[in-house]
């Protein structure tokens, strides 16, 4: 009998000779014999009995009864388990799933689980485990959060934009944020300085994001498009992880990605924002902000007056001269992201989220929207009907000496 359960996170070289920061080990743990990736357990609190939630990745045509084994007390205890894998694969033939397992009454702390294809009964065949791993979110929470907002990234692949890491994350200060969480895969040297500044600051959560060591990722969303087993790097999967790792821990979660930023019109920050939404929409999981382009090929000639010669000399984008934004058709469907309250959501996708207690709104965008800074086709680019939006600028006072400051910190800018 396992008395001691021990933690083995399997541990793969990364080849990319440019990167220099590849994440080399993280808490991906292969279900033995079959296709199927264990990324983390949670207590699901939420549901009519106790029950444990594996967020996993598995090959969905492959047809398997799994099982929990719980280290309880010392003690191994099996439980069946049952597979749910999400609707938004986009075909590809991995997809994010749910094991779950309700908890036997004889088990009151489960403290590690293992997640097997067949019962493993005191030990005769439990070495075809590969590892244990603790069970989080063991005590739920409805108030006193460690965190009022939460970001979630993901995923972070050779990435190289420092100066837009850098605005990004001191415009999340800005807004409120006191978390950001990102699963990563691999960045650039000067990148990974800036990381280590905001790690050091207790601002930046990294969780390793090795997918791609075991599983062939697309770097797209049409599997015709962009070859592999896996959606976009397995970001949907990194997502849902986000949600409950942070479940208790953040009053309301975001998700979205490093180029995007989720501005009110109204207030200045999240903090006075989702009060306001609360009241307007009521009730609901989440809030839809719609997406809007800014495309990096459209800039201002005029920009703040106070923004530093320096920042030049850094790898990435100004996101400040990109102040025109292109209409969106009110008669089609607009893309959006969202910041939810974790704790009403079951599964998340990349917009939005698919399973939830209350559902999500759509946000007036007269009240706030997205601003999405990016490349962006030029044919689809009239000029003569973008939209001139200044709405960033009201931060730069603020924004600029703050970056300043990181940049010089971090990368030891004299």
């Amino acid at each position: 009998t396992i008395t001691k359960p021990f933690i083995v996170y399997p541990d793969r070289t990364g080849t990319h000779k440019e990167i220099v920061h590849q994440e080399t080990s993280g808490p991906m743990i292969k279900v033995v014999n079959h296709k199927a990736y264990v990324i983390s357990s949670y207590v699901e609190h939420r549901l009519s009995s106790k029950t444990i939630r594996t967020v996993a990745i598995v090959f969905r045509s492959e047809q398997v009864q799994y099982y929990c084994l719980l280290c309880c007390n010392g003690i191994n205890i099996s439980a069946a388990a049952r597979l749910d894998i999400h609707s938004d694969h986009f075909e590809f033939d991995y997809g994010t799933a749910d094991i779950t397992c309700q908890v036997p009454t004889t088990c009151t702390t489960p403290a590690y689980v293992a997640i097997t294809s067949k019962t493993h009964e005191w030990g005769r065949s439990v070495w075809n485990i590969q590892s244990f791993q603790p069970v989080g979110n063991q005590q739920p929470r409805t108030e006193n959060f460690a965190y009022a907002f939460t970001v979630c990234i993901s995923v972070m692949y050779d990435y190289m934009n420092v100066l837009g890491l850098v605005q990004a994350m001191e415009m999340f200060k800005l807004l409120g944020v006191q978390k950001v969480a990102i699963y990563k895969t691999s960045c650039y040297p000067d990148t990974q300085k800036v990381l280590d500044y905001y790690v050091r600051q207790g601002f930046v959560d990294i969780i390793p994001w090795t997918v791609s060591s075991y599983i062939k990722v697309a770097r797209g969303w049409k599997k015709s498009d962009s070859p592999g087993e896996l959606e976009f790097f397995g970001q949907i999967v990194a997502l849902n992880d986000c949600v409950y790792r942070y479940m208790y821990e953040s009053q309301y979660v975001a998700l979205q990605d490093l180029d995007e930023l989720i501005l009110p019109l109204k207030e200045d920050n999240w903090t006075r924002l989702i009060p306001q939404l609360e009241k307007i929409y009521q009730h609901h999981a989440g809030f839809e902000f719609e997406n809007n382009v800014f495309p990096i090929s459209l800039s201002s000639n005029k920009k703040p007056e106070n923004t530093p010669g320096f920042w030049k000399q850094f790898k990435g984008e100004n996101i400040l001269p990109h102040v025109y934004r292109i209409p969106n058709d009110p008669n089609v469907f607009n893309n959006f992201k969202v910041i939810v309250n974790p704790r009403l959501v079951f599964k998340a996708t990349v917009h939005g989220v698919l399973d939830s207690a209350s559902g999500t709104v759509r946000v007036d965008p007269k009240i706030a929207r997205m601003y999405h800074i990016k490349r962006y086709p030029s044919k689809n680019v009239r000029a003569n009907s973008v939209i001139r939006d200044t709405r960033l600028w009201d931060y730069v006072d603020k924004l600029i000496p703050a970056v300043s400051e990181v940049l010089r910190q971090a990368l030891n800018i004299q």
